[in-house]
């Protein structure tokens, strides 16, 4: 059974950082692309990155290249979402992802708020 636990969100000043980290467990980790997706009040769910098995092929939302970084430990079964510069826009709720076997695999998410 695939387990995605989020953690490390909070409130923080603009121009601040925040590092996210998912714990995964229930499935051969570095096997698999993992992802952060977030979702503002109102808005849809949108993908914020992505990251392959062996920390290769890396992939960002406009909206955060330059300013977040994804990486993953393998032995740790982990991904992390180290997030700079945070602005207004991106308050949250955050989201570790994994596709599996055909299927959605969601953590329950992490609030990260940006406010003065």
């Amino acid at each position: 059974q695939v387990l995605l636990v989020e953690s490390g969100g909070g409130l923080v000043q603009p121009g601040g950082s925040l590092r996210l980290s998912c714990a995964a467990s229930g499935f051969p980790f570095s096997s698999y692309r993992m992802a952060w997706y977030r979702q503002a009040p109102g808005k849809e769910r949108e993908l914020v990155a992505s990251i392959g098995g062996l920390g290769d092929n890396v992939k960002y939302a406009d909206s955060v290249k330059g300013r977040f970084t994804i990486s993953r430990d393998n032995a740790r079964d982990t991904v992390n979402l180290q997030m700079n510069r945070l602005n207004d826009e991106d308050t949250a709720v955050y989201y570790c992802y994994v596709r599996r076997y055909g299927g959605d695999n969601w953590g329950k998410g992490t609030l990260v708020t940006v406010s003065s």
